[in-house]
């Protein structure tokens, strides 16, 4: 007399009961997370050319100051005159420390006005600058 082994007939299925809930996490995570505004600049510039750039990697911690060639100051999403600046920045740097500006001045603006942006973020203490510009080929 042989005996046999049954063996079962079931086949492994992937439980997807889940499925849907394990989606609609990430696609909330990715949503959260995902940083997609941009600032509209007001002032028109065109930056001045350099050999060598560097790009800034965490986009978080910069404020962006864009000085335009009729000298209008822009800073993030408004327009602002030099006095303001300090307050402004004053109060961005007590909510975030590690705050960088990212000037970007027109290639024509004297550099008497460039100065006087750097005393008034001196006075905020903001010391992290950042000078943009675009490559030269």
């Amino acid at each position: 007399m042989k005996f046999q082994k049954k063996r079962a007939q079931s086949k492994a299925n992937i439980p997807t009961a889940s499925m849907s809930d394990i989606v609609f996490i990430l696609l909330l995570f990715f949503m959260v997370t995902t940083t997609l505004r941009e600032q509209e600049v007001f002032v028109k510039y065109s930056l001045p050319e350099a050999k060598a750039v560097e790009k800034v990697e965490n986009k978080r911690l910069i404020s962006y100051l864009w000085v335009g060639n009729d000298k209008r100051i822009q800073l993030n999403d408004a327009i602002v005159k030099l006095e303001e600046v300090q307050s402004i920045m004053y109060g961005k740097r007590q909510l975030l420390p590690n705050v960088i500006v990212s000037m970007r001045v027109d290639k024509n603006v004297d550099m008497g006005m460039v100065t006087d942006i750097q005393q008034e973020l001196r006075k905020a203490y903001c010391l992290r600058i950042n000078y943009s510009a675009s490559v030269k080929i």
